[in-house]
């Protein structure tokens, strides 16, 4: 009776879990569309225009980073005259400020607005010149304080005598006051329509002054500001007394509606991954699968409220960080579910299963994600702004894996393993039947070992040999066709995808070639007819031309890019140091948590999913561009997670073993061995991830086709690379290793000969 009483309790309280957990998931679907509502998007997204600036001092000297400072101020009051809503400016470098104006349609009118000379200039109540910004110091604008400690702005006027003939004859006027403006515009602004708002911010009269006496001194301009106002005074004045010029040096723009096409196929594309990973985790681990389920979406969620918090724009490369961050997040829940299946197949309770299983994926869970993190810190420092977008959003599913992933999800099984409703409904629980399960109270032995049978070692040749002839038809096709298929951002020039509402034929695309005046090879038009590639380095007004021609004709939808010799050197640069310094750090890390041997063998088989990936693109002439860099390095984060899940496998069985026994053969054995017990995990992680990645390329946007076809090639190599290559290299340094004899320990003389002391031993 009493044990009834017990289980009805826990049966009760299982129940009262699972709807619990229910009521989270429907609130937590609910909370995405007003999250959704309030995120930013980026222009590939929801269309605009975006354009990168080299800044230069007009009068030669260097750049310093409070004239960055007051250019970015002006740049700022410039886009608030345009209504441009959330507008992003973002200072690169020494040098270079990148500009993002979503929504803008007049790409032509915005950039003239945004590259005109700052200009500042002193006049009166009836807008009628009295100075130029020539009499000021460079930069001559300071904070100070006025006679009553208020914040105001003190002025550094260079040219004195015309200062005061100035202002002594203005405090003779009617209104004796100076009013600064920066970018006065003739026949458009006035002081008499802009005398109530001057001084705040979206008016371009920064302030008017009374003049009571001729100034012959630097002058200080005071009212009743705030510290922030004043301060944000002197930035501007020192902006139009100093102006830069600003040399464009790449662009894009994308259409309204090609964005909002792009945004709908990659949600689409995202959800679709994301429910299939759900139903295939629920066939595999049943009720744990459900639980992991409802942690994806918290995790979804959270991932996209931490970004919103942080200011984050959403972009394509974000979205591809969030399905590669999807894929590690699945891998931290199947490494823990993984444990516990496996301690429960040794005949232990659920409850110890599941502590022993927890305890025991922490280390490979904690590496595999911090080697991760690396490479997208790597990637934010050393990226272009895309490339920063999809580092920013990586490393936000990072923490969030560990919070929701780990944190919460063992939580929710520790609540339902304590109920003991499941004590005896293992199956239920996380797909482990009862019958499979030795009791070892009764001598029985364990029943069921994983891939027992087979020797995964042995197929180590196969895809060695798969390996080099991918390699070697990769290599030929890369002397061949002279190099790679370069996208724009590496050898610079214009590109314009055009998305037509009418299907072309060669034959029309052959006419419309001619009438353009353009060189054939360098159009690409896709199999459906209805989109246009057309590359080549045109000036800024054959871009215009080819654009509307295809519009007025087609009524096609446009995606512009435009990137200069400079900033392709500095690409190309920043890619070989990413990748080479993500090597290096992960060298580092796995050196201090592991040994040399692990850190090597897995390094060596990270740069050969990466000559894998460049063959592929070699031989099938796939875009090689700034985005595939991205891919390269999250395939370094990903595969290198592969490989220290497996090797901290192979440590933890190395441990377990007497090291004056360990030779080649049991060497060989123990790493089989490993293989054998992470297999499971490692074809689970590698599908879940597969899955998204499959949906974005056929479903998704094809903007970052050539991401996910580096990601796919990638997660291929990279899961045979873990298991077959990289232990391949770590079983040649470790046999090495062993052949080795041992250091006999020095001996010294005094140590040879015994002291001896009367009494003790002679």
């Amino acid at each position: 009776m009493k044990e009834d009483t017990i289980k009805n309790k826990g049966k009760n309280k299982m129940i009262f879990t699972m709807i619990v957990l229910t009521i989270l998931a429907f609130a937590i679907c609910l909370m995405f569309k007003p999250l959704f509502g309030n995120l930013k998007f980026g222009l590939d997204l929801q269309g605009g225009f975006e354009v990168l600036y080299e800044v230069e001092s007009i009068d030669g000297s260097r750049m310093t980073s409070e004239k960055m400072n007051s250019t970015y101020k002006t740049l700022s009051k410039r886009i608030d005259s345009l209504g441009v809503s959330e507008p992003e400016i973002i200072l690169e470098g020494n040098n270079r400020i990148r500009v993002k104006l979503a929504g803008v349609e007049n790409e032509d009118e915005a950039r003239k607005q945004l590259s005109t000379v700052a200009t500042l200039s002193f006049r009166d109540t009836k807008d009628n010149l009295l100075m130029s910004s020539d009499v000021l110091k460079s930069g001559g604008a300071k904070l100070t304080s006025d006679s009553a400690g208020r914040p105001a702005v003190l002025l550094s006027v260079k040219n004195k005598d015309k200062f005061y003939a100035v202002t002594n004859r203005v405090k003779d006027y009617e209104e004796n006051a100076i009013v600064i403006w920066l970018d006065y515009e003739d026949g458009v602004t006035s002081y008499v329509n802009e005398k109530n708002n001057c001084g705040t911010s979206g008016s371009n009269c920064l302030s008017a002054a009374t003049v009571s006496q001729g100034f012959a001194s630097d002058v200080i301009i005071q009212g009743n500001f705030t510290e922030e106002e004043a301060s944000n005074l002197v930035d501007l004045i020192n902006s139009g007394s100093l102006p830069s010029k600003l040399k464009e040096v790449s662009s894009k723009t994308v259409a309204a509606s090609f964005g909002d096409a792009t945004l709908n196929k990659t949600l689409l594309a995202g959800i679709i991954g994301i429910i299939i990973i759900m139903l295939i985790l629920i066939y595999s681990y049943h009720l744990s699968g459900f639980v992991f389920s409802i942690a994806m979406l918290l995790y979804t969620f959270l991932v996209f409220f931490i970004f919103w918090l942080v200011g984050g724009v959403l972009t394509l490369p974000g979205i591809a960080a969030l399905v590669l961050g999807i894929g590690m997040a699945v891998d931290a829940n199947i490494i823990t579910y993984s444990r516990i299946k496996e301690e429960l197949y040794q005949g232990r309770s659920l409850e110890v299963a599941f502590h022993k299983g927890a305890k025991e994926s922490a280390s490979s869970i904690l590496d595999s994600n911090l080697t991760t993190l690396l490479v997208a810190v790597i990637m934010f420092v050393f990226g272009e702004s895309s490339v920063k977008g999809f580092s920013t959003m990586l490393m936000i599913t990072i923490f969030v894996t560990i919070f929701s992933m780990v944190f919460i999800t063992r939580i929710i099984l520790r609540s339902l393993i304590k109920t003991g409703y499941f004590n005896d409904k293992t199956n239920l629980f996380i797909h482990v039947k009862k019958e499979d399960i030795p009791n070892l109270k009764k001598g029985e032995k364990i029943k069921v070992v994983p891939f027992s049978k087979i020797n995964f070692l042995g197929y180590t040749k196969l895809f060695v040999t798969l390996s080099v002839l991918i390699l070697m038809v990769g290599g030929i096709f890369f002397i061949k066709e002279r190099g790679f298929n370069l996208g724009v951002d590496f050898k610079s020039g214009s590109d314009i995808s055009l998305v037509t509402s009418k299907k072309l034929s060669s034959d029309e695309l052959e006419k419309d070639i001619k009438s353009l005046s353009l060189d054939k090879e360098n159009i690409a038009l896709n199999e459906d007819g209805a989109d246009i590639l057309v590359r080549d380095v045109f000036a800024k007004e054959k871009v215009e031309e080819v654009k509307g021609y295809f519009i007025d004709k087609y009524d096609a939808k446009v995606d512009i890019g435009v990137v200069s010799n400079v900033v392709k050197k500095e690409l190309i640069k920043n890619a070989i140091l990413s990748v080479l310094l993500a090597a290096f750090g992960i060298v580092i890390y796995i050196s201090l948590r592991f040994k040399f041997s692990y850190a090597l063998s897995g390094v060596l088989a990270l740069f050969h999913d990466v000559f894998v990936i460049f063959a592929v693109f070699a031989i099938f002439r796939f875009e090689v561009s700034s985005m595939f860099i991205a891919a390269i390095l999250a395939i370094i984060g990903y595969s290198i997670n592969d490989t220290i899940v497996l090797f901290d496998r192979i440590r933890e069985n190395i441990n377990k073993t007497d090291k004056k026994k360990l030779d080649k053969e049991k060497l060989y054995e123990l790493v089989n061995s490993s293989i054998r017990e992470t297999f499971t995990r490692t074809i689970y992680t590698s599908l879940t991830t597969l899955i998204p990645v499959i949906s974005l390329i056929v479903l998704g946007s094809h903007e970052i086709i050539n991401f996910n076809i580096a990601m796919l090639i990638g997660l291929f190599a990279g899961t045979y690379s873990s298991i077959f290559i990289a232990t391949l290299f770590f079983l040649f340094v470790e046999k090495r290793a062993l052949d080795k004899p041992e250091k006999k320990k020095k001996v010294y003389k005094d140590e040879m000969n015994e002291k001896m002391i009367k009494g003790i031993n002679c």
